[in-house]
């Protein structure tokens, strides 16, 4: 057969465009990795985060443009098992087989901490949450002059829960004697620390601090901290426990016939679960509470409001709303923006681009650089919550104080138990 030279060029032509077809349509991949305890003993923590994800699957169903490419949006998820080890683990595998742009992690220093040290060590950009930001810095040495290169924190601080849980205990009438309750773990060394975390504070405004010292989390025997707690007359009893610590003390302190007034925990007592665990034991107490369904905040990704967020939640689980759904979302709200404006994919202007961040999420405002007392630190209001007898639900969560931050709503008054 014989080819002329249009032929020739036709087919050749046609080569190309087949060969070129795939790199048209095909749309790079923007990997995010998530790191969150989904087993073990923080498990609340984490429990809400794959329905958040697939949310998120939606949200970024039509990928997203970096740099002025589309790339398609991979959330992979990883499970710390509570533990801090399986954390790093996890996190370096993230960045070096899956490759991820990005890092997201929330629920506690045991998991957030190490994840965010194998992203400074590694120079690949982190977003975290869901820890106070003293033990998040200061339990990873950071140097308050220099700060972090890739890792950046959205949370509130020790000072917000100290001045949010006294408030709650000023309207009500105790004899300000408190007892501590703080484990030997990230938490808890930062709440008992006698300069950043409450003994101080609570002794300038009046209140005596009982604290019999640290003990190992998974303690099945509170024997000793009760005890000191009557020697005391302790009225008010405080501290950052797990859920499991929090019952085993509390069912304990009822036997040995210990009734403060006011149980306020931290860690213990936000989630819905736990309350079920806790039974009749669960009435009148109270904790902090970082996001509801009454913060007046709205989501930059899906544009639901805070209370829609709970809602749809609720609807699509058959479970009651639980506070680290806000924070999952809003992380999510803070990687799309950022990829959204970053120059490309290149670790830099993804780290640059965190940075820059300047947003409004269903937590709040969102900006580093000025919104917290280190570049790092992106500070969220946080207020008081006590667990009453609900209509829906065996407890709901009132917003009794909101003393720190007004834009929140009350619902209550803080009640004696």
């Amino acid at each position: 057969m014989h080819v002329t030279r249009r032929h020739f060029n036709q087919g050749m032509a046609a080569v190309a465009a087949s060969a070129a077809a795939p790199l048209v349509w095909a749309a790079d991949t923007v990997k995010i990795g998530y790191v969150s305890p989904q087993t073990g003993p923080l498990a609340p923590f984490g429990e809400a985060d794959k329905w958040v994800i697939d949310q998120m699957k939606a949200a970024f169903k039509d990928g997203v443009a970096i740099g002025g490419k589309k790339h398609v949006v991979q959330i992979i998820l990883k499970d710390s098992q509570s533990n801090p080890n399986r954390a790093g683990e996890v996190a370096n595998d993230l960045i070096l087989k899956d490759k991820v742009a990005l890092v997201l992690t929330a629920g506690t220093p045991e998991t957030a901490n190490p994840v965010s040290d194998a992203c400074e060590l590694n120079e690949v950009p982190c977003v975290s949450s869901v820890v106070p930001w003293q033990p998040w810095f200061f339990g990873r040495k950071g140097d308050p002059k220099k700060g972090f290169d890739w890792t950046f924190h959205v949370f509130w601080g020790l000072e917000d829960v100290i001045a949010a849980y006294t408030n709650g205990w000023k309207s009500v009438q105790t004899n300000k004697k408190v007892g501590g309750l703080f484990p030997n773990d990230g938490d808890g060394n930062a709440w008992g620390d006698k300069e950043l975390g409450f003994p101080k504070p609570l002794q300038e405004m009046g209140f005596a601090l009982t604290d019999p010292g640290r003990f190992q989390n998974g303690t099945q025997d509170f024997s000793a901290q009760i005890a000191a707690f009557k020697k005391e007359g302790v009225e008010i009893v405080t501290g950052v426990v797990i859920p499991p610590d929090a019952k085993t003390f509390l069912t304990q302190a009822r036997q040995q016939g210990f009734n403060p007034k006011v149980v306020t925990l931290g860690k213990a007592l936000l989630f819905p679960g736990a309350l079920e665990a806790l039974g009749e034991l669960g009435d009148g107490l109270s904790t902090e509470v970082w996001w509801s369904p009454s913060h007046p905040f709205n989501s930059s990704l899906t544009k639901q409001s805070a209370k829609a967020l709970a809602e749809s939640y609720e609807a699509s689980t058959r479970k009651q709303w639980t506070q680290p759904i806000g924070f999952a979302h809003a992380l999510f709200e803070i990687a799309g923006d950022t990829l959204k404006r970053s120059k490309s994919l290149k670790a830099g202007d993804v780290r640059d681009a965190v940075a820059a961040t300047k947003l409004k999420t269903v937590v709040g405002d969102v900006a580093w650089g000025g919104q917290g007392p280190f570049k790092n630190v992106s500070k969220t209001p946080l207020v008081l919550g006590q667990w009453v007898k609900g209509k829906k639900y065996r407890y709901e969560l009132e917003i009794v104080n909101d003393e720190t931050a007004k834009e929140i709503p009350v619902s209550g008054r803080l009640k004696l138990r």
